[in-house]
């Protein structure tokens, strides 16, 4: 699945469009290195995002196409920095 539409399925990220605009101002990273709105994630990747002065990091656990707001967040584990 794209970076951009894993962020959006997993509400790690509210919209697409948001996603795509994080992944292209360099403050999402997969395994340590920038990544583009079209980097294929799968299962162990870990992706850092950077909110201003605060970075969220989270290991992906699964990858689904689609889930309900209550699964997303099973979708993946948050990493102590």
């Amino acid at each position: 699945m794209r970076l951009d539409k894993y962020l959006k399925v997993s509400r790690l990220i509210k919209r697409r469009t948001v996603a795509d605009e994080a992944c292209s101002g360099g403050r999402v990273s997969v395994n340590g290195k920038a990544a583009k709105s079209s980097h294929d994630v799968k299962t162990g990747d870990v992706i850092s995002i950077a909110f201003g002065a605060r970075t969220v990091k989270v290991q992906v656990v699964s990858v689904e196409e689609r889930t309900g707001k209550d699964a997303a967040a099973g979708m993946y584990r948050e990493l102590s920095e």
